[in-house]
This record gives structure tokens, sequence and C-alpha cells, in this order.
């Protein structure tokens, strides 16, 4: 039973880091509704670290055009590098090694097949608390963490005024497929918040 619990906590963590987390900063005390126009800073998308594993053509023609679309549906045009901007826009994909321990505890509770429920509290130290042998098992689960940022640079003070982000574990084995509907969900929950909402007082 026990061990039955502690599997389903670690399909709860697993599930946890799963799912994808957003953040969003910015200035305060930017008006966002001057900003009409924007171009690529370059590089357009930045691989961290810069792994010749990491860095691939495709990712980057996924996320600029994701980029490029939920831009255009918040009503910013994109112009050439050389037409004077409002915005600058610069990515990030960074990729981390995050590690979790995770402890199963085995034992099989009151009344167990060892001693009855007398002979664990009063008969040892490997009997458990009511009859039954209980011992842990300590287990180290590895994984990646992949974040893509979206930063926004006022083009006439060269400051970030807007960033948001979107962290996610890595799936080790996506399809071509899988990997365009991630990125295009990962830009359009970054993108949900610009402008940014005024706060109320």
């Amino acid at each position: 039973m026990l061990r039955r619990i502690a599997l389903v906590g670690l399909a709860l963590l697993l599930s946890a880091c799963e799912s994808m987390q957003v953040t969003h900063d910015y200035n305060p005390s930017v008006d966002f509704a001057t900003f009409h126009t924007w171009a690529w800073k370059e590089p357009a998308l930045q691989f961290v670290p810069n792994n010749p594993m990491l860095k691939s053509d495709l990712t980057q023609q996924r996320i600029t055009q994701a980029v490029a679309y939920q831009l255009d549906q918040r009503g910013l045009r994109q112009v050439t590098p050389a037409t004077k901007a409002d915005l600058w826009v610069q990515t990030y994909l960074i990729v981390a090694e995050r590690q979790e321990q995770v402890v199963t505890n085995y034992g099989y509770g009151y009344g167990g097949p060892w001693g009855g429920p007398w002979g664990g509290y009063w008969g040892g130290p490997w009997e458990g608390y009511w009859g039954a042998p209980v011992y842990d098992e300590v287990r180290n689960i590895n994984y990646q963490v992949g974040t893509l940022q979206i930063d926004l640079i006022d083009a006439k003070t060269d400051k970030l005024v807007w960033r948001g982000s979107a962290e996610k574990v890595v799936d080790k084995n996506p399809d071509p497929a899988q990997r365009s509907a991630a990125i295009h969900e990962a830009v359009s929950k970054i993108l949900s918040d610009y402008p940014p909402k005024p706060t109320a007082n």
C-alpha cells in the first residue's frame, strides 16, 4: 500500500514537471500603445548553452515564425531591420539539467506478515511500527527543462520593456509535428499577456 502511494506521488511529481510554467515581467511606466512596428534584433534566437547539439535551423524557423504570427495578431507590424522599428525582438531557448529526488517507502503497515500487530513496535528496529519491515528507497530522476524566453526592447532607448517566458520538461522523442505544436503553444501563452493590462489603482 505504501509503495503504491509512493508511486502515485512520483506520477504526480512528473505530471507537475510536465506542465508549462509561464511568467511575465514588464516596465509599468512604459506606454505600450505607442509601439506599432517591430524587427528582429540579431541574433533573433540565442541557444543557451551554445551547444551544436542544441542548435537547429528548424527550431529557429519554428520559433521565429510563431513569434511573428503572434505579434501580428496583437497589431504589431513587422518591418525590415533597415526600417526604424518601434520594438526590437529577441528570443532565447535555454535548456537546463534538473534533478528530483523521490523516496519510496516499502512496508506493509499494521498487522504485516512478520510478528502480528505487536511485533514491530516492541520487537526490533527492522520490523516497522506495527510489525512489518520498513525501508526507504531513494532515487534521483534526471531530466531536462527547456525555457523559451521572448524579450521586447524599446528601439529608441535600447532598454528591455517586456519579457515573457515558458518553461517545460523537454520531450526526448517528439516528432516534427509535436515540436511545432509545442513551440506554437508556448509562444501563444507567453504573448497572451502582451500588451500588458494596466493594474487597477
